[in-house]
């Protein structure tokens, strides 16, 4: 037993294949599983704005999300995803993710204090500024004609 752990330890471990879309993908569910209902809008919220920032067809968005939602089911921290998308997004990228994100939130039209937490987290764990995390929101805001 003892010869096998070390083999296990000493065994090259294959690298950790970074995956954005799955990352990003997660984030956006988890801020609409926040209020514990997770609905049409917020759905179609999520597909239109990963279609548009990966370029995806509707069958693969479908199965992005899918695989999403999976994922999402099994997390119990969200700190994997956000290195992955700290390491592989620029600053505007990473500020254009936390507009994603509050258009999620926004989506059923009312926003829970738990979506706002959520964000709030996000924002700190990839370095965007508090400042950053506000002017987004207020240009999603403007966008839903909601100021």
């Amino acid at each position: 037993m003892f010869r096998q752990l070390l083999r296990t330890l000493s065994t090259p471990q294959a690298p950790r294949i970074p995956d954005l879309k799955m990352s990003v993908a997660v984030l956006l569910l988890e801020a609409a599983r926040q209020d514990d209902s997770f609905d049409e809008r917020e759905r179609a919220t999520i597909a239109a704005l990963l279609t548009q920032r990966f370029s995806l067809s509707p069958e693969e968005c479908a199965q992005l999300m899918a695989a999403g939602e999976a994922r999402a089911a099994q997390i119990v921290q969200i700190h994997g995803h956000t290195s992955e998308i700290a390491g592989q997004m620029t600053p505007d990228e990473r500020i254009h993710l936390l507009e994603m994100l509050w258009e999620v939130a926004y989506a059923d039209g009312v926003l829970d204090p738990e979506e706002d937490l959520l964000i709030r987290r996000v924002a700190g764990l990839i370095y965007v500024t508090d400042r950053d995390r506000i002017l987004a929101r207020q240009r999603v805001l403007a966008r839903l004609g909601r100021q």
